[in-house]
């Protein structure tokens, strides 16, 4: 029968079993993160040009756009490209907690899409 000096010694070779791969999974995921980072902020970048531009019209002029047509609070902001279209996609939480999305064309400003509950509760008037 095994002693408890016979685990104790295996102890640390077990330990090693076991920190090895999770330092492996960690260092794979350090640098996977790294170059989303890196790719992130070539997106921002990129994004920052076409609003200088005129191309894309800035977050500040759709955020007063739904002050002035709708009562909530913003808590949400996706900005999103796809095919070299740009998308608002912004939510509201209103006054019932109710939870409005809209989308906007990136680069006219229109209003495409909204969802959500109760949404003419938080028109203003």
């Amino acid at each position: 029968m095994p002693t408890l000096s016979h685990y104790w010694q295996r102890l640390p070779h077990m330990r090693l079993c076991k920190v090895v791969p999770v330092c492996v999974v960690a260092t794979v995921f350090a640098i996977a993160l790294a170059g989303s980072a890196a790719i992130a902020d070539q997106h921002w970048e990129t994004l920052h040009s076409e609003v200088r531009r005129g191309d894309v019209v800035p977050l500040e002029s759709i955020l007063d756009w739904l002050e002035a047509n709708y009562i909530g609070e913003v808590i949400e902001v996706e900005i999103e490209r796809e095919d070299g279209h740009v998308e608002y996609e912004i939510k509201l939480l209103g006054a019932q907690n109710q939870v409005v999305e809209f989308e906007f064309d990136g680069h006219s400003g229109q209003l495409m899409k909204i969802e959500g509950v109760r949404i003419n509760e938080m028109r203003r008037q």
